[in-house]
């Protein structure tokens, strides 16, 4: 019966067998979605009806971003891998020039003293969020192209390091160290991956964290933000640079194993700020408990491990740009998660990271639909359509 089905539909075993494991991504995508619509509205309905006098004014901007998110989603499904390869040297261009546009005053806007943000009116768009997707599709690309160079030379290994330097200086001076942390380990492990040698890593990462350590001292907030990180409920960081921190822990605490009930957080009330944004899964931890927070962890795990998945398959049929890239892409979901996992729950100092897709914010959702698109692009062709063509290799 499943082989009249294939011959009805024009798909070989194979190709039918990565229909059915593509849903399994886009079915993950969709439940974090609606989680995040749902977690998100429950941890702003108080805020927004103070500031905004509608309980929902942030469930229906997130909504509209949403729409947009899958509405990209969609259409990049229908443009082949090949297309960002042949463009990656342009996005790369592209992610230069929005970092250095978030510096031209006037353009870029001002918060918190970091200029991160592009207001486009609906939302404020962050400009890192692109830059860092169109430099891996370049480093992709790159790894690609000169895969032996890579595994071979020190030229290999430090052209992209190079690409990423100049990224790393205009992200400096925004400052955005946060991303800057990301990309850089996004970078490494996409070079590892593509079979430099070991030794390279441990001669270039020494200076690298030398210098990351002297660029961190002299930022005070920097030092003030993991003396807080230490000891949170130390009286001088309590109601300081600690306060959200321990704010998230009293959240946590609340929820315990099953938690307290979705929309009963007390949290959310003015005591935990960005409770919708940055803290939100401290909110989930309090409402839905330890079995929630569970629940969302592993949603990202299973993401990130068929991201790797999709890259091994890539790599087995010489497809390498689509390997690397998959790679790359899983590098990013996993690091940005964990850093505001960690920042949650107390293991990493608190930094501005929103959760994909659970978190508020347009850019964030709009960006990581665009990344599940790639993924589920690379791994349609990489299981249906390899061998066409003369498309197998790339």
């Amino acid at each position: 019966m499943k082989a009249a089905v294939n011959r009805r539909i024009g798909l070989n075993p194979m190709a039918y067998e990565g229909v059915q494991s593509l849903n399994g991504v886009l079915l993950v995508t969709f439940i974090l979605l609606v989680t995040g619509l749902l977690m998100m509205t429950s941890a702003s309905v108080e805020i927004a009806s103070s500031q905004y006098a509608d309980t929902f004014f942030h469930l229906k901007r997130q909504s509209i971003f949403a729409a947009a998110g899958l509405t990209g989603l969609f259409i990049t499904l229908l443009i082949p891998i090949k297309f960002w390869r042949n463009a990656s040297w342009f996005l790369l261009m592209a992610s230069y020039a929005l970092l250095l546009l978030v510096l031209v005053p006037g353009i870029g806007e001002v918060v918190n003293g970091s200029a991160r943000w592009i207001n486009l009116g609906l939302f404020r768009l962050q400009p890192s969020e692109l830059a860092r997707v169109f430099i891996v599709i370049y480093l992709a690309a790159f790894l690609a192209r000169h895969h032996h160079e890579v595994q071979e030379e020190w030229s290999g290994f430090i052209k992209p390091l190079m690409v990423i330097s100049a990224a790393v200086v205009l992200l400096y001076f925004q400052p955005d160290n946060g991303v800057i942390v990301v990309l850089t380990l996004t970078t490494f492990c996409m070079i590892f991956l593509a079979g430099a040698k070991f030794y390279k890593f441990v001669i270039v990462l020494l200076p690298c964290i030398g210098a990351i350590a002297y660029l961190a001292i002299q930022k005070p907030y920097v030092i003030a933000r993991l003396s807080s990180f230490l000891n949170p409920w130390a009286i001088e960081n309590v109601y300081g640079d600690g306060y959200q921190l321990a704010q998230a822990q009293i959240a946590f605490g609340r929820g315990e194993w099953l938690g307290a009930g979705l929309g009963n957080s007390i949290q959310k009330l003015y005591f935990l700020p960005e409770a919708h944004n940055d803290f939100v899964l401290a909110i989930i931890g309090e409402e839905l408990g330890l079995l929630g927070v569970t629940v969302i962890v592993l949603l990202f795990c299973f993401l990130v491990v068929r991201a790797f998945s999709i890259g091994k398959s890539a790599e087995q049929k010489n497809r390498l740009f689509a390997a690397f890239l998959a790679y790359g892409i899983g590098i990013l979901f996993a690091g940005q998660a964990m850093i505001n996992i960690g920042g949650n729950i107390g293991l990493l100092p608190i930094k501005g990271f929103t959760l994909q897709f659970i978190s508020y914010g347009g850019a964030s959702l709009i960006v990581s639909c665009f990344m599940v698109a790639l993924l589920v692009r690379i791994q349609y062709e990489t299981e249906c359509l390899a061998g066409k063509d003369g498309e197998a290799e790339y």
